[in-house]
């Protein structure tokens, strides 16, 4: 097993920023009905900023661990930012090759975190 493929199964096993903010902020839901994934993402902005980020769902591996990593790297940043986020960064930031159906899988806390904004 190389270092993505652990980095990735840590993060699904103990996913960071698990859960829902219950102060008032943000709140989204979206699904991909071709697997059955689904994530609702809450966000408290200050200042433009990211404050906090939470997430919580049901999902597959690569959906959950996307979800974790993303969230992590959204905190303190910008909405600007993070508006500037696309397939890409979130194919490099996981680091492993992805078919057609497992991208839509990993794009899928991307498409929350944008509606957000």
């Amino acid at each position: 097993m190389n270092i993505y493929q652990d980095i990735i199964l840590d993060h699904y096993h103990h996913p960071h920023n698990q859960g829902r903010l219950d102060i008032s902020g943000k709140s989204v839901q979206v699904s991909n009905p071709l697997c059955g994934d689904k994530i609702e993402m809450t966000i408290v902005f200050e200042k433009n900023k990211v404050k906090e980020v939470k997430f919580q769902g049901e999902g597959c591996v690569i959906s959950t661990a996307s979800a974790s990593m993303l969230t992590d790297y959204a905190k303190n940043k910008s909405k600007q930012e993070l508006k500037k986020l696309d397939s890409k960064f979130i194919i490099k930031m996981l680091g492993i090759d992805l078919g057609m159906t497992r991208i839509k899988c990993a794009l899928l806390p991307l498409e929350a975190l944008h509606k957000l904004l």
